[in-house]
């Protein structure tokens, strides 16, 4: 008797022969005769009798075959094989024309999932064909039946599941200081620790990208201005040896004098215009700013290779920039000071032709008494960072003063108060509080994030009734089991993660991770990742809301109050989940780039078109208010402002300013002003920048028809498409096209 049955993905299930009486009635309802009940219940218990312990879903098949074949009713039989064909053809034919589609370079949802990625090249292919591959695998073998069924019917969606089957993790702060003072193994050579600034830029790029490598998501630097600073000094006493030997004196004192700034000067006295503005430099006086300025000059000819690095050194498998960001801003030694303003004048120039830098993701730390106020050491910097920021997008501006990014052992007379500054991965993720370790960012990284379709969830409540009190109660019913669900299965995939091997990862598991050097080749990682999160994420906060109260939030108090509450409570029941399962939960406002379309198209396929809810191509990124709706930076901070505190595993707050922010800079402190006020953890400025596609030149007019360098007319906007940079809008997939063409300025 059959017990069990094998099925085509190997997975073993029980037996239920009311799967063999629902396909031969199928196939007798297009029959002349119809249906007759008696045959099949004698062919089915035929069959579940005869049958071996376990078979395979195929053999069973056959079976049904051969029975039909015997009986009165062999027309039947001829509708059941012509119908099992047909369902063979089809899987066949969805796999063939998904891979065509990237074969033949088509312009879509599946080969436009990250505009990061070109998915057009030969390697950009082979990772779509893996990509692709992969998924119906994880789905069959390692999810669960439950989550599975969530998937499929678009209540939640796990995030880089293709990845899934390596155990790989999402991201992770490097710890720079690491590496440079220890170097590092990619696996097939090592490099020794760094001595001057040259080789520091150099393993910083290196590290990045062989990390990359062994993980799905980004790659940052917590505090570059500070790791660099070392060997800014080193550089210096260089250059001092250097003129030792040339003139044959010592100044071996000079070594260690105190440098108020690495500020180039004129050695002749004269200002950059030709002014006169002292006397010329003399004597010990003249080796000294001689040896600054050439210090200066190589910093910046560092940074410069950095940048230009970051933005042509190809991973994963030649295809994909690291997708990497770098803080800085709080080291207001001179050395640190030299590193900040030598990054900024690169970003500001450019790369190439003087084109903008799409990497690193760079990230300004605002902090009051240090790098904010008028007063503060590093003000100037900051001055400039928003310059550049009004000019190339970036740097963004991370608030370490806002109250949930407070750490009580932050000193700023410590050296390494940087260990105590919470620092951004790229778009959004934030990583800081710890259960398991010490509360750092350094270090550690999320470990996977699954996102919950709430707007499904308000959508069926609306539909299930009229009375507002009892749809809002519904939903939150809803909410609550989906995300026992996500937890479940996050903790699930947690489970499978934590078995991989250290050797695994060569390098996040030998110097990045925290305590993973305690780790020999053939340990697992498990005493090590739980340090990282798990970020349950959430999309469309609202469409939810209009679907359960008629408005969102940044049009009625009302509906604000009851974002608050929904945001509020996945918060409180992460933190259960945290006690329960003994791991970092933390909720994530999700950076959507192709979820923001996949789920309002099934949606919309289900529910149809329901004005303000499924009437776009896209959901609104998390607690965002819509991108068409106008109103004044100040209340699209008041209204985004409280969802801060609430997302722990990461948030952002965008402003859409008008025309060319080039010259205003105080446009961008505004916006720092605000998230100063508001309490906002982290933000950025989006602004309006033509790109020419052929030669680079860009400029911020409202409209550029013709490139007035070259004469071409191949124009696109340079765009933030989730938190990072896009070069050129044609590889954003169709949702995010939409919402680009929806966004307002906010004045």
């Amino acid at each position: 008797m059959i017990q069990t049955v094998i099925k085509r993905d190997g997975r073993i299930v029980g037996f239920n022969e009311a799967k063999i009486a629902a396909a031969i009635r199928k196939a007798m309802l297009h029959s002349e005769e119809g249906e007759d009940e008696e045959l099949i219940k004698k062919i089915t218990d035929r069959i579940a009798c005869r049958g071996r312990e376990q078979m395979h879903v195929e053999e069973i098949q056959d079976l049904v075959e051969f029975e039909l074949m015997k009986s009165p009713r062999k027309e039947v039989a001829r509708l059941y094989i012509a119908y099992r064909n047909k369902r063979t053809v089809a899987r066949k034919a969805k796999t063939r024309s998904m891979f065509l589609e990237i074969i033949e370079t088509k312009s879509n949802d599946v080969t436009r999932e990250n505009a990061n990625m070109n998915a057009d090249t030969p390697a950009g292919m082979m990772m779509k064909f893996a990509s692709e591959s992969t998924k119906p695998f994880v789905d069959d073998y390692l999810l669960s039946d439950d989550v599975q069924d969530a998937v499929n019917h678009n209540y939640i969606h796990i995030h880089d599941k293709d990845y899934y089957p390596t155990k790989s993790l999402t991201c992770v702060q490097h710890p720079m200081d690491k590496i440079l003072n220890g170097g590092l193994s990619t696996g097939h050579c090592e490099s020794r620790p760094a001595k001057r600034i040259e080789t520091a830029s150099i393993l910083c790029c290196i590290s990045m990208e062989t990390a990359q490598n062994e993980m799905h998501g980004g790659q940052a630097i917590p505090a570059f201005d500070y790791y660099l600073a070392p060997y800014v000094r080193s550089s210096f006493v260089e250059e001092v040896k250097i003129i030792e030997k040339l003139s044959g004196e010592d100044y071996s004192h000079l070594y260690d004098v105190k440098i108020d700034d690495y500020i180039i000067r004129n050695l002749d006295g004269t200002d950059h215009d030709g002014n006169r503005v002292r006397e010329p430099y003399k004597g010990e006086e003249r080796v000294l700013q001689h040896a600054i300025n050439r210090t200066a000059q190589r910093v910046h000819q560092a940074m410069e290779a950095f940048v230009h690095n970051m933005n042509t050194i190809h991973s994963r498998g030649g295809n994909q920039v690291v997708f990497s960001s770098i803080n800085y801003g709080t080291d207001t030694s001179a050395e640190g000071r030299c590193i900040i303003r030598e990054l900024l004048h690169t970003t500001y120039h450019g790369v190439g032709n003087g084109s903008t830098a799409i990497f690193p993701i760079q990230i300004w730390k605002k902090k009051r008494g240090i790098s904010y106020l008028p007063t503060d050491k590093n003000y100037d910097l900051y001055k400039f960072a928003c310059m550049v920021s009004a000019k190339r997008f970036f740097p963004n501006f991370v608030n370490l003063d806002a109250s949930y990014n407070y750490h009580e052992q932050w000193r700023e007379d410590d050296p390494q108060r940087y260990k105590y500054e919470v620092a951004t991965m790229g778009c959004r993720t934030r990583v800081f509080e710890n259960r398991f370790g010490e509360k750092t960012s350094i270090g550690r990284g999320n470990l996977s994030f699954t996102t919950i379709n709430i707007v499904k969830l308000a959508i069926e409540s609306m539909l299930a009734t009229d009375n507002q009190e009892q749809r809002i109660n519904l939903f939150m019913s809803k909410l609550d089991s989906t995300l026992e669900l996500a937890a479940k299965q996050l903790h699930e995939r947690f489970c499978f993660q934590k078995t991989a091997l250290a050797k695994q990862f060569p390098l996040l598991m030998s110097a990045l991770w925290n305590g993973s050097e305690r780790l020999k080749p053939t340990d697992t990682i498990e005493p090590v990742i739980n340090q990282g999160t798990l970020g349950i994420g959430f999309i469309g906060l609202a469409e939810t809301l209009i679907a359960l109260v008629g408005k969102h939030h940044g049009e009625d108090e009302k509906a604000q109050e009851l974002g608050l509450k929904i945001v509020g409570y996945m918060r409180d029941r992460v933190m259960d989940f945290s006690t329960r399962y003994g791991h970092n939960y933390s909720v994530l406002a999700t950076p959507a780039e192709g979820l923001s379309g996949r789920f309002t198209r099934k949606d919309k396929k289900d529910f149809g078109i329901i004005p303000g809810v499924t009437d776009k191509d896209y959901y609104t990124n998390s607690n965002h208010i819509p991108v068409y709706y106008k109103c004044s930076p100040q209340h699209k901070a008041e209204i985004e402002a409280p969802y801060h505190k609430l997302t722990g595993g990461g948030h952002i707050f965008y402003v859409e300013i008008d025309g060319d922010a080039t010259h205003n800079p105080e446009a961008i402190m505004n916006i720092v002003d605000l998230m100063d006020k508001y309490d906002i953890g982290y933000g950025s400025v989006n602004h309006n920048r033509n790109r020419c596609m052929d030669c680079g030149y860009e400029n911020a007019q409202k409209e550029m028809k013709c490139c007035p360098k070259c004469g071409s007319e191949a124009i696109d906007k340079l765009q933030r498409i989730t938190g990072y940079l896009v070069g050129t809008t044609e590889r954003w997939n169709r949702a995010k096209l939409a919402e680009l063409n929806d966004r307002v300025v906010h004045k």
